[in-house]
């Protein structure tokens, strides 16, 4: 599938890496100079009520999650890693006008709408080629540059949207149009310079590890859509992610709670702005941690801070509160996002990468569904608080299953030493 004949390195990774890591920078710019205005643009301009908006990013998000899984497994299937990427990103870029000219909440759907169905097309075959081009040995730094990357790209979008704003008079619909400016150079990258081999007749070549002894291709059959191809392990932490999944809302309430506190709208890109950053810086960090020490160690810590964190959100009210609780917000997603996808890797079978970083995704994202949904019943109906008492409360019990995770693997790995 993907060639290994260029073994040209950039940054300390192969050409796929790297352009990966790329791609998905000019795609966030494209990407976060919207979404920090979206839940301002439908409560201030379009009169939305927090359920709508729970709503609208509950099915974006659920959309995005059920292609997940079948793109994966068609990515497998006909061998196809590339241009089911290029795809997806290109969806995704085509969905910003319908923002743009939107005047009603059903509008604003329809373009998240799009937007997810980009992403649900391009995940499982981005991250398969992450994994089947970086050395075994640094998996977890890989992902971490690829999210280090991706991150850094939504710490430029909130910036220019800020700048953007400026200039433009708070004029949303105008920032909208722009947005589609980088998300047409990353379809371009991945045009250009993502590369793979060509399926032979009705096989597929899986070639060895990049960097790895074995360079020697072998043949695979294709593969169906079971999980039947995975063990205990896979299908405990894929339940585990979802669990905690369900209680991790929108980031949407994170701003409308930094609005609520008292951050001025002007400036909310800029609080969003600091945990992109935040998130960017650590992740290569976090990487680099959890190849020497553990990856389950760091993917721990990662639960236990989120819990601490909602449970923050839940009681602040000062705006200083507000800008300390985003940044360690960063820092949570540097630990956890990029590091479970690398944890991941380790224990799936080399093909059927794609299927199961489709399968992962899947669950995490139709989690999310009822978890926006819950986070918007709750804020209309209860408090804003509650909200967030909710997900300290799922992370919390997550982080308790994980430990049971990591003693069950700890003991099966001595039985089999024995």
């Amino acid at each position: 599938m993907l060639n290994r004949t260029n073994n040209k390195r950039f940054f300390g990774f192969g050409k796929n890496v790297t352009i990966a890591g790329f791609v998905s920078f000019f795609m966030d710019v494209s990407s976060e100079m919207i979404y920090p205005l979206v839940p301002l643009f439908l409560a201030n301009v379009l009169g939305v009520n927090k359920s709508v908006i729970g709503l609208i990013e509950g099915i974006a998000e659920a959309t995005a999650s059920l292609l997940k899984v079948f793109s994966g497994w068609f990515s497998d299937r006909i061998g196809n890693r590339k241009w089911l990427m290029a795809a997806g990103y290109g969806i995704s870029t085509l969905s910003r006008p319908f923002i743009a000219i939107a005047t009603g909440w059903h509008q604003v759907l329809g373009s998240r709408f799009i937007d997810r169905f980009g992403k649900g097309v391009r995940t499982a075959p981005r991250d398969a080629i992450i994994a089947e081009s970086a050395d075994k040995a640094y998996l977890g730094r890989a992902f971490g540059f690829h999210r280090s990357m991706d991150t850094m790209g939504a710490v430029v979008g909130p910036a220019l949207a800020f700048f953007l704003l400026g200039i433009l008079s708070n004029d949303y619909r105008k920032v909208f149009w722009l947005s589609m400016i980088p998300g047409v150079i990353a379809v371009l990258l991945i045009i250009f310079f993502i590369t793979e081999k060509k399926k032979v007749g009705a096989q597929l070549i899986v070639p060895a590890t990049e960097g790895s002894i074995n360079q020697t291709p072998t043949v695979s059959d294709r593969p169906k859509l079971t999980l039947k191809h995975f063990d205990w392990k896979f299908k405990f932490f894929v339940i585990i992610a979802g669990l905690f999944a369900f209680g991790n809302s929108s980031d949407v309430f994170l701003i409308l709670r930094a609005q609520q506190v008292g951050i001025p709208i002007v400036t909310i890109p800029i609080v969003y702005l600091l945990f992109n950053l935040v998130y960017s810086l650590s992740s290569i960090p976090a990487g680099i941690a959890a190849d020497r020490f553990g990856k389950k160690r760091v993917i721990l810590l990662g639960f236990v801070l989120f819990a601490l964190l909602y449970y923050g959100f839940a009681i602040a009210d000062d705006p200083k509160a507000i800008w300390l609780l985003f940044g360690l917000y960063g820092l949570f997603m540097g630990l956890t996002e990029g590091i479970q996808k690398a944890f991941l890797a380790t224990i799936i079978p080399q093909d059927f990468k794609a299927t199961a970083f489709g399968v992962y995704n899947t669950v995490v994202g139709l989690a999310m569904f009822p978890a926006s949904l819950i986070g918007g019943w709750l804020w209309d109906n209860v408090s804003s608080s509650a909200t967030f008492y909710f997900g300290a409360i799922t992370a919390a019990v997550s982080a308790l299953l994980f430990i049971v995770f990591i003693t069950a693997v700890r003991r099966a790995d001595n039985h089999y030493r024995h």
